[in-house]
């Protein structure tokens, strides 16, 4: 299979600039793409991953990607998806946000021998000269077509409105798809469909400046069945990095993903042959939760390797059989000091991250959503004293799903 069939198969395509051209283009193959990553911060996160595994699938196939890193580009913010302005960032946090995403991406595409390779559009964008990119750039965008983007006239219609400096955002990756085209010969952009507005600007800008044929092709979106965005849970957004996401957590999140949504995830994110992921996802009742399984552990593994994901899924499966893995499941340390007087129940909880807030800790306690050592806690003034712990060791839990361990030093 080329790889416009293997993506079609497993779901991945939203949208075409010029479908039957693109489908020529990969009977062929060799095709040179690019996607582009604005460094927002230092890991990727779920929604990034989708696009990875695409470019993953499209090097498979005998396509060679381009990772774009938004060193000049993440200085502005796209306003694509984004009610209000996004934050200003200094140039070192851009820079090393950009330093560590290159070395995740390294992880799941294969960069010997230049078979994919890593550019940053600082390198062009940083020292552009204003004038003469109006009158080489500007000159092939009408302001009318730009507004009619669904990017901008959802922020036209908020009271803030939308930023010069954002409005520029659109010119700005139009321009990096130009550059990638006379550097390194690359005649396609792909990308999520909140993006599809900014991948026809270059590739409309290639056709007008230089007359050569340019595509885009952009991706759905990871929602759940009701279409809502995946990747974000009480605690943030599901990092692919081990120290703001721990494997066990990772696991865990595509562990308890919805009946209906089990087999999207698993043509998506995992490398699963499609009979394989229609078998799992034909599963009813409870022998669905082991497609479930299959999918938390093939996406950790991903992720995280082998052996990670087989912590993860010991972990997982002892815990809900009334036991726990030492150091497979989450672990804050504590000062066996700061309990002298006694801990209360919500300071535990937001210091070791179980809860993002007192008043939602509150919640979860009165509720009866918290258990300290398998005891059931209902008292938000519950104190937590050394006494509790067992060999210097206490494990937390709140509804069904969040364990945590807390060791003493």
């Amino acid at each position: 299979m080329n790889a416009y069939e293997v993506l079609k198969e497993r779901g991945f395509i939203e949208q075409l600039t010029h479908e039957d051209e693109i489908k020529a283009l990969f009977e062929k193959g060799g095709v040179t793409f690019y996607i582009g990553i604005d460094p927002t911060a230092d890991s990727l996160h779920v929604g990034h991953f989708l696009t990875v595994m695409a470019m993953a699938h499209m090097q498979q196939c005998g396509n060679r990607p381009i990772c774009l890193m938004g060193g000049g580009t993440g200085m502005i913010g796209d306003p694509s998806g984004k009610a209000d302005m996004r934050k200003m960032m200094t140039v070192e946090t851009i820079d090393q946000n950009v330093a560590c995403i290159k070395n995740q991406l390294s992880r799941f595409i294969n960069f010997d021998d230049g078979s994919a390779i890593i550019v940053n559009n600082a390198d062009w964008l940083r020292n552009l000269n204003y004038i003469e990119f109006l009158r080489d750039v500007g000159v092939h965008f009408t302001v009318n077509r730009m507004l009619a983007a669904d990017c901008f006239k959802t922020r036209m219609d908020k009271e803030a409105g939308l930023s010069f400096l954002e409005f520029n955002y659109m010119i700005m990756q139009g321009y990096d798809f130009l550059e990638l085209y006379n550097r390194h010969n690359c005649i396609m952009q792909l990308g999520g469909s909140d993006q599809w507005s900014n991948i026809l600007a270059g590739v409309r800008l290639i056709r007008s400046k230089l007359g050569k044929s340019a595509y885009g092709m952009t991706f759905k979106l990871l929602t759940n069945s009701d279409g809502v965005k995946m990747g974000k849970t009480v605690g943030g957004a599901v990092w692919l990095d081990p120290k703001k996401t721990t494997p066990y957590d990772f696991y865990q999140y595509w562990r308890n993903v919805g009946d209906k949504d089990v087999e999207k995830c698993l043509a998506l994110l995992t490398f699963l042959p499609m009979d394989e992921v229609r078998r799992l996802g034909a599963l009813q009742d409870s022998e669905i939760n082991q497609a479930k399984e299959v999918l938390a552990f093939e996406l950790t593994k991903i992720v995280h390797g082998e052996v990670e994901a087989t912590k993860a899924q010991e972990a997982a499966r002892a815990l809900f059989g009334k036991g726990a893995i030492a150091g497979s499941v989450p672990t804050t340390e504590l000062p066996a000091a700061d309990l002298a007087d006694g801990m209360d129940i919500l300071t535990l909880l937001t210091t070791i991250g179980v809860v993002p807030s007192r008043s939602e800790g509150r919640r979860a306690v009165q509720q009866g959503g918290v258990k300290i050592g398998e005891q059931p806690v209902s008292d938000a003034e519950f104190k937590i004293t050394a006494n509790l712990f067992t060999d210097g060791k206490l494990l937390v839990q709140k509804g069904k799903k969040t364990f945590h361990n807390v060791v003493l030093k």
